[in-house]
């Protein structure tokens, strides 16, 4: 669990498919203070996606990335000193200064207008979870929507998070990992069956007083 507070900028060392399975690749990134305390088997937010620290060095640490992260994150297209927003697993009675973050990516999408105003078009399936003054998590930042316009929306972003962060270098068109807020999809889960519930009740109904 985090909470979109990046730590710090690191850069991509190496990629390169693991010697057990070429669907998998190995990424090794170079950092400097999430490596302190950093342990293997711990989880590290980059640009948002949570994974699972693999093996350390002086000053790098490595993940294995499946396809199916591949498929739904950016991460495929990182390339070699491309920079990535990096954050520890927040720790237990902390202070929660961003919000709720799995680290769990549910898509990517498209810039359509760089920060400080940052404007971003969304897949119509995800725009129903995106609310103004609602939480976002883009490539690891959380960040607080501004305005909702259809299947795109914005975020304001100061200009400290566009310092210590890589969303100060984001152009249009560039891809970013969305992480929609949890809470929003689980609440959408719970009241699921009783909206069918009603909406069935309506058939009954009104295929009843046809009937008649």
């Amino acid at each position: 669990m985090f909470t979109g507070i990046v730590e710090e900028i690191g850069h991509v060392d190496s990629i390169e498919p693991t010697l057990s399975n070429c669907e998998i690749f190995r990424f090794v990134f170079e950092a400097q203070e999430v490596l302190t305390g950093l342990k293997i088997g711990d989880s590290v937010s980059i640009s948002g996606c949570c994974l699972t620290v693999v093996e350390l060095g002086e000053k790098t640490f490595s993940v294995d990335v499946v396809q199916e992260t591949l498929a739904r994150t950016n991460l495929g297209n990182l390339k070699l000193e491309d920079r990535i927003n990096l954050e520890r697993a927040a720790k237990v009675g902390g202070r929660l200064d961003g919000h709720i973050v799995q680290g769990h990516i549910d898509t990517t999408v498209t810039v359509l207008l760089p920060p400080p105003r940052l404007k971003l078009e969304v897949e119509p399936p995800f725009c129903r979870y995106i609310v103004e003054k609602g939480s976002v998590t883009l490539d690891g930042v959380s960040l607080t929507v501004a305005a909702v316009d259809g299947n795109s929306f914005e975020v304001a972003v100061v200009p400290h998070t566009l310092e210590v962060t890589t969303l100060g270098n984001v152009n249009v068109g560039d891809k970013l990992n969305l992480e929609v807020d949890i809470l929003a999809k689980y609440l959408e889960r719970l009241l699921k069956p009783q909206i069918d519930n009603k909406i069935d009740t309506k058939k009954d109904v009104y295929n009843a007083s046809s009937e008649d």
